[in-house]
């Protein structure tokens, strides 16, 4: 189903006027799938480079695809990007960005959106060879909509070194306890545990105490300070383990997006050198 909204203003209106009664019909339980990936064969590793650049970006519901991708070419701070996490994202808008991008991707869809019809979820898209990935279903539903939330996780192949990331989109303070969203960002730092000494993880916090939650398990949080990203809210953040900003000013918010999305774009440009352990907490 599409639905003929001009602006954001309206498409705000819309999820205000049909949120309280839309609950999702389908939410994706199985770990396994529906997935959806290109890619996976016939790249050759390169060597590492020295500086790797991650995005992170909410493309509202994936509505405004061309926008988006016109973004993520033509701005300084988002072109090139070695990965690319995007969040609200239907199989079709990350099939065509990977495409426009020459990148490959993995996309797992949490649920259908109950108010747009359509499959919502998580984008990882790499420059590198994806050698493994998964999704990780998170705990709890949403209280209004019953919407069910996923992440999602990519072993790249950077030159001889693999960089575990994840790609977040946490619920809302309106639809979660606080308690309850904190055990979804604890279920990602579980499975950063399980032995990657190169973590980063992404997305659309939707509170910047969601990120704190990581800080608090050692991770370090270079866009902590950043500009707002979504209104007056820091909700999209970038946090690390095992790695390290490339410089103490290599941090950034895309403030115009030309309309592409409600939210505007985080970046990082991390040092890849040797590998260190990870944190185990302050």
């Amino acid at each position: 189903m599409s639905f003929p909204i001009a602006s954001p203003a309206w498409r705000v209106a819309l999820l205000l006027i049909t949120g309280a009664c839309a609950t999702a019909k389908v939410n994706y339980s199985d770990a396994v799938g529906p997935r959806y990936a290109s890619g996976e064969a016939g790249m050759v590793p390169l060597v590492a480079p020295a500086t790797f650049r991650v995005v992170s970006f909410n493309v509202e519901y994936a509505l405004e695809i061309d926008s988006a991708v016109a973004l993520l070419k033509g701005n300084a701070a988002l072109r090139g990007a070695d990965v690319l996490l995007l969040q609200e994202m239907d199989e079709t808008g990350a099939s065509r960005i990977a495409g426009a991008l020459g990148m490959q991707y993995v996309y797992y869809p949490a649920t259908v959106h109950p108010v747009y019809q359509r499959d919502f979820g998580n984008a990882i898209l790499s420059r590198w060879p994806i050698v493994e990935d998964e999704k990780i279903v998170l705990p709890y539903y949403g209280m209004w909509r019953k919407t069910e939330r996923a992440a999602v996780a990519a072993t790249l192949q950077v030159g001889s070194q693999q960089v575990r990331v994840y790609d977040v989109h946490f619920a809302m303070a309106t639809e979660q306890t606080p308690g309850h969203r904190k055990a979804q960002a604890d279920r990602v730092i579980a499975d950063s545990r399980q032995g990657w000494d190169k973590v980063i993880v992404g997305g659309d916090m939707n509170d910047a105490g969601m990120a704190q939650v990581f800080a608090d398990s050692g991770f370090a949080w270079p866009t902590k300070h950043e500009a707002p990203t979504s209104h007056d809210w820091r909700f999209d953040h970038i946090v690390l383990n095992g790695l390290e900003l490339a410089a103490p000013d290599s941090t950034g918010v895309v403030s115009d997006v030309h309309g592409a999305s409600d939210h505007r774009p985080v970046w990082a440009v991390v040092a890849l050198d040797a590998p260190r352990p990870l944190a185990q907490g302050r």
